[in-house]
């Protein structure tokens, strides 16, 4: 019996320390992100000019979303595999499901479509 409540008072001794340890590591975040969101104010407004040539250089093309977004849950299928209707009726479904903006997923059903099986 000695044995077993040796064993009990250092598992509740580890799962203490794994409560602080945890708690430290959630304040140590905390304190992170107020840093974070700080200098975020005080850093200064980006031009326009600057914004939208970045906005050009992450634009990508309806191919490259369907193979970033649809391979995360699913083989990727051929545009073939599906008629231009089909392919409009499983993006609407898919866009809610994979919570993509509606730009992108206009330009994922484009792709599909223009190679699909009519």
């Amino acid at each position: 019996m000695t044995q077993l409540s040796s064993f009990m008072e250092s598992w509740r001794r580890s799962a203490r320390l794994l409560i602080v340890a945890a708690a430290v590591f959630a304040i140590s975040l905390a304190c992170l992100s107020a840093a974070e969101a700080k200098s975020d104010k005080e850093a200064k407004p980006e031009k326009k000019a600057d914004s939208a040539k970045t906005e050009k250089k992450t634009k990508y093309s309806g191919a490259e979303l369907y193979s970033m977004h649809c391979n995360r849950c699913h083989p990727e299928r051929y545009a073939t595999e599906r008629t231009a209707g089909q392919w409009k009726t499983i993006m609407m479904h898919m866009r809610i499901r994979a919570n993509l903006p509606a730009e992108q997923a206009k330009a994922i059903l484009k792709y599909l479509q223009e190679d699909s099986g009519k």
